[in-house]
């Protein structure tokens, strides 16, 4: 049995035009979710044993906050260019190239693509993941290559916002 984790990144800060959208930082939101998130899923028994992120400086600093929540190195997330702005197939070579090992892996990326790929992967009809909003995909196999089209069943989907009503 293989779990994927996908967590799109934490609200991001658009206060300065200067900046690439690559460099966008969190805003105060986005460093207030990533935290209580990560200790959602601490408190659920579902931590991963592997963290691969954008190398984007929201999606990864929202990795590091996760990291920290599951007392794990920020020196263990696993940094892969290809997550930055892909689309399904893309995010698909990722997954299918995960080392067999890991049976619970965290991929901290992007929208449109990581919506797209969690209505991909499963019976899921998400409308929107929203920002540190996380969704788990489970998949009946040992070997992440085989992770297709409808081969994953959705097991948990949350996002800062379901627990306060606002």
């Amino acid at each position: 049995m293989k779990q994927l984790l996908l967590v799109r990144h934490g609200k991001s800060d658009w206060g300065n035009s200067h900046l690439s959208d690559f460099d966008r930082p969190l805003n105060p939101r986005g460093h207030r979710n990533a935290p209580e998130m990560a200790a959602r899923i601490f408190q659920k028994d579902l931590v991963p044993q592997l963290l691969v992120s954008s190398p984007a400086l929201r999606a990864i600093t929202t990795a590091k906050h996760f990291s920290q929540v599951w007392h794990k190195s920020p020196d263990q997330i696993k940094e892969e260019a290809a997550i930055y702005e892909a689309d399904v197939n893309t995010l698909l070579k990722v997954v299918n190239k995960l080392n067999n090992k890991y049976n619970r892996v965290a991929i901290f990326g992007h929208n449109p693509g990581f919506t797209d790929f969690a209505n991909y992967l499963s019976d899921a009809s998400i409308y929107n993941i929203p920002t540190c909003g996380i969704v788990m995909i489970e998949f009946p196999t040992d070997n992440w290559a085989e992770v297709s089209h409808f081969s994953g069943t959705l097991i948990e989907f949350d996002s800062p916002k379901s627990a306060d009503g606002d």
